[in-house]
């Protein structure tokens, strides 16, 4: 399938085509302000789908407006007219387009213009109106409160709130995209001339503004947001974008004593805590129980023995592992517990438990495993 993208060197243009290049047996032109009529012409003589993107929303002078987006559009029209050719066409309009400003006008004007194309000739088109588009890529300090938020609070850089309270309605590019991409997949298009919508977030610019700065505080604090909230996971990976490349390497806290180190990896009030260590050979850790914590180990590297028991019992349940071997062992409460690098080298150990560690609160009763007046009978599982 041929496929043609106009304003494909833009924001959502860039995301779109990312997309179409890894599609299997899609032939993709990119046509963008440096393309010339003639390149415009040649695209539009095999393009089976046209994914019209290009328009100008931040011109020198208002009169552009009309020429970039009603007039640009009108261009395609004729162009098909005189080739006789109605390839679908898929166009991004703008939810201004039903507001009375210079920009709003020029993009229902670019509407009419296809639609009335589309009256005439048959052509099946598809409007979107979009609204406060946002994801990778996008341009800071242009027309994106997002792009921007992300861009400064990444860098450190101071942003401005003038009204905490209002609200944005915000649109995410991969949702954008997909909805493209139905369109290619269905290529049958139900009523023509319907303008479709993508779903939207409603936010504050507060809560926005708060919600970007925790992503830059999780760099220290290591606290990381509910992903079960989808569009914690899309403003999350927009932010990434905008973080520089010597930002992206930070330093663990490292505890270090006689049996090695430890470090806090990431953590969250929804699923609790991830830590690592580090210990050397004939070194055990833990002989403590927790009430209502549970935990899990995972050796990544090196061998280990895990030893627990139920505090009330002197049964102890003994689990020899290696890293070779990709074991979690689960940890319940109740259970005194402890583990032992009996390797030659290192051993390295990833750990989760399911709160966080409160000092105040810790949950943590010490209690050997195995004592040694006692001689309790050893299980191996």
């Amino acid at each position: 399938m041929k496929v043609l993208v106009t304003g494909a060197h833009g924001f959502i243009g860039r995301n779109l085509t990312a997309h179409l290049q890894a599609c299997e047996g899609c032939i993709v032109t990119l046509l963008d302000v440096e393309s010339s009529p003639d390149d415009l012409r040649a695209g539009l003589e095999t393009a089976d789908i046209v994914y019209h993107l290009a328009g100008v929303n931040r011109p020198r002078f208002t009169e552009e407006f009309e020429i970039g987006n009603a007039e640009l559009t009108r261009d395609i029209c004729r162009i098909l007219r005189g080739l006789g050719r109605t390839p679908v066409i898929v166009m991004s309009s703008s939810i201004q387009a039903g507001l009375d400003n210079p920009y709003g006008v020029s993009k229902r004007h670019a509407e009419d213009a296809l639609r009335e194309f589309a009256a005439r000739s048959g052509a099946q088109i598809r409007i979107y109106r979009l609204k406060n588009v946002f994801g990778k890529w996008c341009r800071p300090n242009y027309n994106s409160v997002v792009a921007t938020f992300c861009h400064n609070i990444a860098n450190d850089l101071p942003i401005q709130v003038s009204d905490l309270g209002r609200e944005l309605e915000l649109m995410y590019v991969d949702d954008v995209v997909e909805a493209f991409l139905t369109e290619l997949r269905l290529r049958v298009l139900a009523e023509s001339s319907d303008i479709h919508d993508i779903p939207f977030t409603r936010i504050t610019l507060g809560d926005l503004a708060g919600r970007i700065q925790s992503f830059r505080d999780m760099r220290d604090n290591l606290f990381t947001p509910d992903f079960a909230i989808r569009f914690n996971q899309q403003l999350y990976a927009t932010y990434l974008s905008y973080v520089s490349d010597d930002s992206r390497r930070k330093q663990l806290e490292i505890k270090s004593d006689q049996r090695g180190g430890l470090a806090e990896f990431i953590k969250s009030h929804h699923f609790g805590q991830i830590f690592i260590s580090r210990t050397r050979p004939g070194v055990t850790r833990g002989n403590h129980y927790h009430h209502t914590k549970a935990e899990k180990f995972f050796v990544v590297e090196g061998e280990a023995v895990i030893r627990m028991r139920h505090i009330e019992s002197p049964q102890v349940v003994e689990y020899r592992v290696r890293g070779d071997d990709f074991q979690v062992i689960d940890i319940p409460p109740g259970y005194t517990h402890s583990i032992k690098n009996i390797g030659s080298g290192d051993m390295v150990v990833l750990f989760w438990a399911s709160e966080i560690f409160d000092p105040d609160k810790p949950d943590t009763c010490f209690l050997p495993v195995v004592t040694p007046s006692e001689n309790p009978a050893t299980v191996e599982a």
